[in-house]
């Protein structure tokens, strides 16, 4: 399945300068949806890993499905003050703004492996902060799963250079 197909992409949004590319169109389409979860999932089973985590709020539409299916916890990681208990906070720069991720102190174990999963890869911000997060909680990053990887934005890169295992799904330009 073309899955670029299933991707809306909008000039100007969120702001003048950035094409945002839309998944919306593609989880609307169950066919679409279903086959991008199997993939998902299909990547996971191949990566050593404990718990699955993901970013708020689009990765949760994805690494919810990981969970279910392999029988691994989920752990959220979201925007600040949305988490109830003792979170680790991590500021980031975003490509139109700045941004803060939390996790609860007691959803990872030390030394356990997690997987992230989100829906897009851009400049690498979130996904780098995704990341502190999961060490500073005494957790290992076991990789990433996206399935867009927006390649001509140093995102995926600046991962990979970290040591990072990342897998994207599909690939589209970024502006």
């Amino acid at each position: 399945m073309d899955l670029k197909k299933h991707i809306r992409s909008i000039p100007d949004y969120p702001k003048k300068g950035i094409l945002f590319r839309d998944i919306t169109t593609l989880i609307k389409n169950a066919d679409a949806f279903k086959y991008t979860n199997d993939k998902i999932v299909e990547i996971a089973k191949k990566i050593d890993f404990d718990k699955v985590a993901a970013i708020e709020s689009r990765g949760f539409v994805f690494a919810s499905t990981v969970s279910y299916k392999l029988n691994k916890p989920f752990i959220l990681l979201r925007k600040k003050n949305k988490l109830p208990a003792e979170v680790h906070s991590i500021d980031f720069e975003l490509e139109y703004g700045k941004a803060t991720i939390e996790v609860h102190k007691d959803s990872i174990e030390k030394n356990e492996k997690i997987l992230v999963i989100d829906d897009l890869i851009a400049t690498g911000g979130t996904a780098e902060a995704a990341a502190k997060l999961i060490e500073i909680s005494g957790g290992k990053v076991a990789g990433f799963i996206f399935v867009i990887n927006l390649f001509d934005l140093p995102g995926n890169d600046l991962l990979l250079k970290k040591g990072y295992f990342t897998k994207s799904l599909i690939e589209f330009p970024g502006h």
